[in-house]
């Protein structure tokens, strides 16, 4: 747990997706679930959250993976309601993560370029 406290401090991320020991996609861990763990441990405190494993956490936030031939809408349905979407092979191994961002300016971009073609 504390390592993955210092991770996600130190790139400032909110969020990360968690993978098993076979390379699959198993979930996300947000600093919600782990401020959550700290108040729902009597007697946790930063300097023996070394203690606690990242699979005693408890998740709240169920990112839906897509896989690596998913189609842009898929992407954009699931951007509404999640800060990332997970990506994951035909086996399920994990490829990486698209973020909301990318996918907002994707479509942007893709505006911007059919109205410029279209003259309006």
């Amino acid at each position: 747990m504390r390592q993955a406290i210092e991770k996600m401090e130190y790139h400032r991320y909110s969020a990360v997706p968690l993978v098993d020991e076979a390379g699959r996609y198993a979930g996300t861990l947000t600093e919600g679930d782990l401020l959550w763990k700290m108040k729902n441990t009597p007697g946790l405190t930063f300097a023996n959250t070394e203690n606690i494993l990242i699979r005693d956490i408890p998740r709240r936030v169920v990112n839906k993976p897509v896989r690596i031939r998913a189609k842009i809408e898929s992407l954009f349905n699931l951007a509404a309601t999640q800060n990332f979407v997970p990506v994951v092979d035909d086996n399920d191994i994990f490829i990486g993560i698209i973020r909301r961002s990318e996918i907002l300016n994707y479509f942007i971009q893709r505006y911007k370029h059919s109205k410029f073609q279209s003259g309006g």
